[in-house]
């Protein structure tokens, strides 16, 4: 007979909570988990959030994982309550997509993983990513090197001298006339300056993307160290901002955090529900307004492509210039073939290879010989 079937049975749940924080990589020993009985025998709680300070106070996950320790709880001690109640406890990050009548039904975890990544389903799968340390690559090196002078650039408010410009430099030459007697020899002239593009970054990652997910977050994390002003987004079945955890300058320590941060790796695929949500929270669609935009996605929607295209027509709108990223756009003279990619072709400016961390650098590359706006 196994030691925990001798344990009372009062005992059992809590010690399997305990063992299943092991399971999900918490460092938890036994003296927590002895720590953590006396306090629910000290306290003597009377509902489940007096259990939950319990677990905290003593199991102490650390601060970057609150959130993956809470999902635990509550499916350990709520069960199929927990489900009716996930977007309680997420934080203002992360926006879960509903679907119309199937919302209440779908798992919070899916046995039916998409181990291939070939395919699209809408089934939502809450999973964490550990993500490989791998040398960069040249293509980030080329990022990294280039972006400065290569990345697109727009005309800030504020004015700088220039010998050649459409301002009139008033004080500049006023205060030369006064070396000339009053006399105006030359007039100055002034330019706007220019700043750096915003760019609003957007990922699939669902379980279609699975084979090129981890390469896109390392990109991601080498746009947001080369680039003063991106944002960066997860969407699969929830739409999830990372562009805090990518801030981390060790590339290692930023995906680490983001991979706690999203919760829906290689599950289901809702691109049109995605980019509404996104488009429905102000500060999210704020993002987007004059920013390049770049979407990384197979285009493979499941869901009818009406949402999707009146997403992407939003976006075209605000936006300075809308990219899409697919990996299906490998071969030359690619015409799109799937429903979504035909819906999107006339709102988009640019539908191009996404296949290759080296072929999303060059693109982003190029964004700078655009017209400056």
């Amino acid at each position: 007979m196994s030691t925990e079937s001798q344990l009372p049975r009062a005992v059992r749940v809590f010690i399997s909570f305990a063992a299943l924080l092991r399971a999900n990589n918490f460092a938890v020993a036994p003296e927590q988990t002895t720590a953590f009985l006396s306090a629910i025998e000290l306290l003597g709680p009377r509902d489940l959030g007096d259990i939950r300070q319990a677990a905290l106070a003593t199991l102490a996950p650390p601060p970057e994982r609150r959130a993956t320790f809470d999902r635990l709880f509550d499916l350990h001690f709520r069960g199929n309550e927990a489900i009716e109640h996930t977007d309680d406890g997420e934080d203002d990050e992360t926006v879960r997509l509903q679907e119309e009548g199937r919302g209440d039904n779908e798992p919070l975890l899916s046995d039916d993983a998409n181990e291939s990544g070939l395919t699209a389903t809408r089934t939502e799968a809450l999973v964490e990513r550990r993500f490989t340390q791998l040398s960069t690559t040249d293509a980030f090196r080329r990022l990294a090197r280039e972006a400065p002078r290569r990345l697109p650039r727009r005309r800030g408010h504020r004015r700088m001298r220039a010998r050649r410009g459409p301002f009139a430099d008033l004080r500049r030459t006023l205060r030369d006339s006064v070396r000339s007697d009053g006399e105006i020899l030359r007039l100055g002239h002034m330019k706007r300056r220019q700043r750096p593009r915003k760019f609003l970054l957007l990922i699939d990652v669902s379980g279609s993307m699975k084979s090129r997910t981890e390469e896109n977050m390392k990109l991601a994390h080498a746009l947001v160290q080369a680039a003063p002003s991106v944002e960066v987004f997860t969407f699969g079945t929830r739409l999830t901002r990372v562009t805090r955890a990518l801030r981390l300058k060790r590339r290692e320590q930023a995906l680490s955090a983001a991979a706690h941060l999203v919760s829906d790796w290689d599950g289901g695929t809702r691109i049109g529900d995605a980019l509404q949500a996104f488009l429905a929270v102000p500060r999210f669609g704020g993002y987007a307004r004059g920013a390049a935009v770049v979407i990384v996605s197979d285009g493979l929607e499941r869901g009818a492509p009406d949402a999707l295209r009146d997403a992407v027509a939003q976006l075209s709108r605000r936006a300075w210039r809308v990219s899409w990223l697919t990996p299906l756009a490998t071969a030359p003279g690619f015409r799109p073939q799937t429903e979504a990619l035909v819906a999107i072709e006339h709102f988009v400016d640019d539908l191009v290879d996404g296949g290759s961390s080296a072929s999303i650098v060059a693109h982003l590359l190029a964004l700078g010989r655009r017209r400056v706006a």
